[in-house]
């Protein structure tokens, strides 16, 4: 977990992924974060991070909902949400903790 750590504080929105290979709606959002991370370059980092392989960070941080979005700014968490979301509003999410 410590380099979670290191990935929250960064100056750049850094979005998590929270998901599991067999839950199909984190799958359908494999390309969407594709689209989004291609849209924004690096104005973002977007970090998959799959429940099965990392069980104590999912219970530190509550996951429940597959998949769980959730933005960290400077270690700070800026906003999260559990379910699908379309790419045009990641990317609006996203730009509004980029500057």
């Amino acid at each position: 977990m410590s380099k979670f750590g290191e990935l929250i504080n960064s100056n750049v929105p850094v979005l998590f992924d929270f998901f599991t290979e067999w839950n199909e709606d984190s799958v359908s959002m494999h390309p969407v974060l594709r689209d989004v991370a291609a849209a924004l370059g690096d104005s973002v980092r977007i970090i998959k991070i799959n429940v099965d392989k990392n069980p104590e960070l999912s219970e530190a941080l509550r996951i429940k909902g597959l998949p769980t979005l959730i933005i960290y700014k400077q270690g700070e968490m800026k906003w999260r949400q559990s379910g699908i979301l379309d790419g045009n509003s990641l990317i609006t999410l996203l730009k509004k903790y980029a500057s």
